[in-house]
């Protein structure tokens, strides 16, 4: 169990304590739901009355704060309560994981393949022949890494994930529970009978550094070269990437979208839930795509918003929208003139 005092606490977040310094918390949580030994904290106003009610050992709070009744917890001080407490997240996660190493005996690891040091590796972990492992990547149990992957500095594999042949993992990347790193591509060419013959798929994906990767997601390796996600990128769960997609940095995708081959997204784009891209496009940077749209042509125009299947620019979306709650009363007038 990690234990600290406010005093270490507040260091580490450059604030300032009120109340007992030597106090000591070993957790993090809710304000409405903090019991003794916690830390937790305010920033949004409607939360204030359980600051007065929390059982917390501590609560982070802005510098400004003014309570408006008698306080039964410590405060740490600090300039933005929510940047604070997400960094104070970060930091916990990180010593959490930094204590874990060692490789369990029933892991399994085939000759050639290089390990560097403060690596975890979990029980059930099978690793291939001639993977590169770097430094302090941590790798939970049943995950399959098979030959010549390459996986670079602190990056976190959890539990279950499988990462094909020859794919390249940058540093600091995190690749959640289920989750299919380099699986074939969907290449198959028609035949005059009707049929369909696979095309081998005999490229890789890559991954670059500070890229995550949500629970059951899949990314298709390429057919030829590579499927690529760009430094900084972040894909929910439970999205689609086939092959040849390239997807730019610090793009974000949220769940149940897919993206079909050799499209190419750019760079600080936003994308949301459940919208579908044809392959063989591209889409401009820092494009926001709305929910379940349907993106069947390339988009050119940098910084523009989009919406709907298929998808037009939101503004003139919202107005097609506002047409549409009127065709019933506009039928029923045409059918009065008739």
């Amino acid at each position: 169990m990690l234990k600290f005092t406010l005093e270490q606490v507040a260091q580490m977040l450059g604030g300032t304590v009120e109340g007992n310094p030597h106090a000591e918390v070993f957790t993090i949580a809710k304000i409405q739901e903090a019991q003794e030994g916690s830390i937790a904290f305010l920033a949004n106003p409607k939360y204030e009355p359980f600051i007065y009610t929390t059982q917390a050992t501590a609560v982070i709070v802005n510098q400004d704060f003014e309570p408006k009744q008698a306080l039964h917890t410590n405060l740490i001080r600090v300039k933005d309560a929510y940047l604070a407490f997400t960094r104070l997240l970060e930091q916990y996660q990180q010593l959490k994981q930094d204590a874990q190493q060692g490789i369990a005996a029933n892991a399994h690891i085939e000759e050639g393949s290089r390990l560097g040091e403060g690596v975890y590796v979990a029980p059930f972990v099978y690793i291939g022949k001639n993977v590169r492992i770097g430094k302090h990547v941590k790798i939970y149990p049943h995950t399959f890494i098979g030959d010549n992957v390459s996986i670079d500095d602190h990056t976190v594999i959890h539990a279950g994930v499988k990462i094909y042949e020859g794919c390249v993992i940058g540093k600091h990347c995190v690749i959640h529970a289920g989750a299919v790193i380099g699986s074939e591509g969907f290449g198959f060419a028609p035949q005059e009978d009707g049929s369909y013959h696979p095309i081998p798929q005999v490229g890789i994906v890559e991954l670059e550094d500070y890229v995550r990767v949500g629970a059951n997601t899949t990314i298709d390796r390429a057919t030829l070269g590579k499927t690529l996600v760009k430094q900084g990128a972040k894909l929910d769960n439970l999205i689609q990437v086939a092959h040849n997609v390239i997807i730019g940095k610090h793009t974000v995708i949220a769940a149940q979208t897919g993206i079909a081959g050799s499209t190419e997204i750019g760079n600080h784009c936003m994308i949301g839930g459940q919208v579908g891209f044809v392959g063989h496009i591209k889409v401009a940077d820092k494009t926001i795509i709305g929910a379940q749209s349907g993106i069947l042509d390339t988009i050119s125009e940098e910084g523009g918003k989009w919406q709907g299947s298929p998808a037009m620019p939101m503004s003139k979306y919202y107005r097609v929208q506002a047409v549409l709650r009127k065709l019933p009363e506009l039928w029923r007038k045409l059918n009065q003139l008739s």
